[in-house]
């Protein structure tokens, strides 16, 4: 087992693998820019270490990681999610140093890593496929033969990254030359590769995906699915596991074929296959996540694995101390992600200082989370403060926990998805499970809710009520 591991990464993700450290005896390394100093993770890590000139530098700075984690002797590094997760090339430099790269090999990161790629390994396996382009697109004359030849409404994505960006749909020529061109800008800003492809639309789907686990002796298992088609711009927003429209049969049939798209990579380590689920219940593959994922904590809750423990033994190769039969899905579980964003106003990022700060608990509630009262939000990042989940022994139960705990949950000083979320969860389709990658766009009463948000409109709403209280 590891004595010693840098986490290269920031936040709530930095925070729960210094917890699983901590159990498992293992000492941590935190790295930090300057605007994250007074971050909980820099506090709890058993050592901290200022790094880069700036707020992003430092986290992609592969060989200042790999150089810092040798002088604090960590002999692994985990990557979390996003920044150097699925950079084959930083795989790579932690194995040619002697340091154990926590997550999958650097093969099997560059092959899934592009999207076309990985689209034909999945057909190779057997694996249905979106119809799509067989390589990357490059000019509007072949582009709108493409579109000519399969027709309308299409998508333009990036062959690389993932998080949303890079994916716009279009529904007619001029949209199509206009929004390639949008997408490989936004590609390259954001991924280092402006190569784009086209896939037919599916209207409506349902967004599944599988999370694998697999180590280094062949044995490979899934651990269900979750159903994350609660969307605004491909980003996710509200994870439930597991899917409330899958039967045991289909459930078996997309586990076996996010499994064969592991295999086909020699896949070790967490990872996740992620599929899109048409309304005739046809299912497609789209990509693979080589990495933990934000919303990994669903699946924990409803099969009592714990995925980064197990991403650090696996590391270390230790073999998966359970199989297939062992995996057992027990009741429901809800991720809310409370952003600081501003729902009402295009989920607009806000910064600032955290005037409140109040949790909830009980029965069933789980926080993963990097904010407290005075924390200032900086501007450079993610907009994500905390992952509220909530586990029930049925449906019904989960969404009543999640509401009081929306309820319960205080954050003040910046605008937050909370109220949003509490909308969401008294909203009648997605009480009866109704929901796809159309919710937003289908119910925009959601945005109609109270925000109280600011102390001021707390102050306001009770005033106003005490006044129509005593004019009965």
């Amino acid at each position: 087992m590891f004595k010693k591991i840098l986490v290269a990464n920031r936040g709530e993700i930095a925070m729960r693998i210094i917890r699983a450290c901590r159990e498992l005896g293992i000492r941590t390394v935190a790295v930090y820019a300057e605007c994250d100093a007074t971050a909980i993770y820099v506090k709890k890590a058993d050592s901290s270490h200022l790094i880069g000139p700036g707020p992003v530098q430092g986290y992609l700075d592969m060989q200042g990681l790999v150089d810092l984690a040798k002088r604090t002797g960590a002999d692994g590094i985990h990557p979390g999610y996003g920044f150097l997760s699925e950079n084959a090339e930083f795989a790579r430099l932690c194995e040619a140093s002697g340091i154990t790269f926590i997550g999958p090999s650097p093969q099997a990161i560059h092959l899934m890593g592009n999207k076309v790629q990985a689209r034909e390994i999945a057909k190779k396996a057997g694996v249905p496929i979106v119809p799509g382009t067989d390589r990357s697109v490059s000019n509007p004359t072949d582009a709108l033969s493409f579109a000519a030849y399969a027709g309308y409404p299409l998508m333009v994505k990036a062959s690389m990254g993932g998080g949303g960006r890079g994916l716009h749909v279009v529904r007619n020529d001029r949209e199509l030359i206009t929004q390639m061109e949008a997408a490989r800008r936004e590609a390259l800003a954001s991924f280092g590769s402006g190569e784009v492809f086209l896939e037919r639309y599916i209207e409506r789907p349902h967004h599944i995906e599988f999370q694998i686990l697999a180590d280094k002796h062949g044995n490979i298992i899934h651990l269900g699915e979750r159903d994350c088609s609660i969307q605004r711009r491909h980003q996710k927003l509200i994870e439930v596991a597991p899917s409330l429209v899958l039967d045991k049969t289909l459930r078996a049939r997309m586990g076996e074929a996010a499994i064969a798209v592991a295999k086909a990579v020699n896949y070790d380590n967490a990872g996740t296959v992620e599929f899109l689920l048409d309304q005739d219940r046809n299912f497609y593959f789209i990509e693979m996540n080589t990495r933990i994922q934000v919303e990994h904590t669903i699946t924990e809750q409803i099969t009592a694995i714990d995925l980064v423990r197990s991403q650090i033994e696996v590391a270390a190769g230790q073999p998966l101390e359970f199989c297939q039969e062992d995996v057992t899905l027990q009741g429901h579980a809800i991720q809310c992600r409370i952003n600081a964003e501003d729902p009402r106003n295009n989920f607009r990022p806000c910064t600032g200082l955290v005037t409140a700060y109040y949790s909830p608990g009980g029965i069933g509630v789980r926080i993963d989370g990097m904010a407290y009262k005075d924390y200032t939000i900086p501007p450079y990042y993610d907009a994500l403060l905390a992952k509220l989940v909530v586990r029930g022994r049925t449906w019904e139960e989960t969404v009543s926990r999640a509401h009081r705990s929306l309820e319960e949950f205080v954050l003040r000083g910046v605008k937050t998805t909370i109220p949003f979320m509490m909308r969401i969860m008294e909203e009648p389709d997605f009480q009866a499970g109704r929901f796809d990658t159309s919710y937003l766009e289908t119910h925009p009463d959601l945005f109609n809710y109270p925000d109280y948000s600011e102390p001021e409109d707390l102050v306001v709403a009770i005033s106003a009520a005490i006044v129509a209280y005593e004019g009965l």
